[in-house]
């Protein structure tokens, strides 16, 4: 970016949908990430001839509810903040941020929030490619500091890595627990502690009783939610070596 940026932060204004077909807006200084949380998507997607992103819906475990995403790399970013236990709510495209920025009126509407009440994350969702580009500084330059005067955190993100992608995409999966065998998740726990250092194929030997395709969708499942660990910056394999969350 060639030039700073000014920020009149007595100008910056946050607009959400406390409900369907309603809006309010509020100086960001008395802005509550509970009512953004708790809010209407600022706006909608819907599927057309030729379009350039695949918009949709995805079902978060973390809300047990579903979350829209306009692009391919949205749904990526927001599967991936599904699998963080720290990231205990998701708001899709939750408020439109406008303000004075270098003697000009700008608007900008943020991709998600996620994170807590008291530790919202504002989230944007840029392609790496156009991250150089003057224009996209600018716009993240100056919603950073609006974001960052709230006491919030502002997060730029763009393609995960491709394997650690793979893994939790796989994972995501298994993360409706109620669809697996219970009998074998009731088992597993109960032998978690003896887990720790062993491979995904001697768990599933380890349960005599149960067939491989009833064991391993138990387990990939505690992988999802966290009861169990593994290095997912490699490739999931049966060698897999298994570790028990702490």
């Amino acid at each position: 970016m060639k030039s700073p940026v000014k920020v009149d932060l007595s100008s910056a204004v946050v607009a959400y949908r406390p409900a369907a077909g309603e809006e309010r807006s509020v100086p960001v200084r008395a802005v509550q990430a509970k009512a953004l949380f708790d809010s209407y998507p600022w706006r909608t997607f819907r599927s057309y001839e030729k379009q350039k992103h695949y918009s949709g819906t995805y079902w978060s475990s973390t809300l047990a509810d579903h979350v829209i995403y306009e692009s391919r790399l949205e749904l990526a970013n927001l599967v991936i903040a599904d699998f963080d236990t720290g990231v205990k709510r998701i708001a899709a495209q939750p408020f439109m941020l406008t303000a004075t920025v270098n003697d000009r009126t700008r608007a900008h509407i943020l991709d998600y929030l996620w994170g807590t009440d008291e530790q919202p994350i504002v989230v944007d969702v840029v392609r790496r490619e156009r991250l150089s580009l003057d224009a996209v500084q600018l716009l993240c330059a100056w919603t950073r500091v609006i974001i960052e005067s709230c006491g919030w955190t502002y997060q730029v993100v763009n393609e995960p890595d491709p394997t650690y992608m793979a893994n939790v995409r796989f994972l995501a999966g298994y993360r409706r627990g109620w669809l697996v065998n219970q009998d074998v998740l009731v088992e597993l726990r109960a032998r978690k502690e003896q887990m720790h250092g062993r491979s995904i194929a001697e768990v599933e030997a380890s349960l005599p009783g149960y067939t491989k395709p009833i064991v391993r969708p138990a387990l990939l499942n505690m992988l999802w939610c966290r009861e169990l660990a593994a290095d997912l910056t490699q490739p999931l394999r049966p060698v897999t070596v298994l570790e028990v969350s702490t």
